[in-house]
């Protein structure tokens, strides 16, 4: 049975080595912050999601105790990371002149930006 957790413990390091691995390629090589922004809000979240959950099964097998500071970490993680990725795109949109021009009318009085800069 001990097997199983440590089959488990090694699925789920080498899941987040790979996210990890595509999201740092995707902030990296994409051209611009809009497309860049998903490297690091969508992938590397999961990836660091996948070592901490990973981590803390491993200290719930191998250990005497079950740590949750792990899970705390995960949660914080993934509230915040969508977050954060949501008002970066909205501070880009709002300083970019040519993307803002780009975007279809949203037919209310705030725009995409939900500040509307005079023109």
């Amino acid at each position: 049975m001990y097997w199983i957790g440590e089959a488990a413990v090694t699925a789920l390091i080498l899941i987040g080595a790979f996210f990890l691995l595509v999201g740092s390629f995707g902030l990296a090589k994409l051209p611009d912050l809009m497309r860049r922004l998903h490297g690091p809000s969508k992938s590397t979240t999961l990836g660091i999601g996948s070592l901490l959950i990973a981590s803390m099964l491993y200290f719930a097998i191998a250990g005497d105790h079950i740590s949750f500071h792990e899970l705390l970490i995960t949660i914080f993680l993934f509230l915040t990371a969508p977050v954060t990725a949501h008002m970066l795109a909205k501070a880009h949109i709002l300083r970019s002149q040519t993307d803002r021009a780009s975007l279809p009318p949203t037919n209310r009085p705030s725009g995409w930006a939900t500040l509307d800069v005079e023109k």
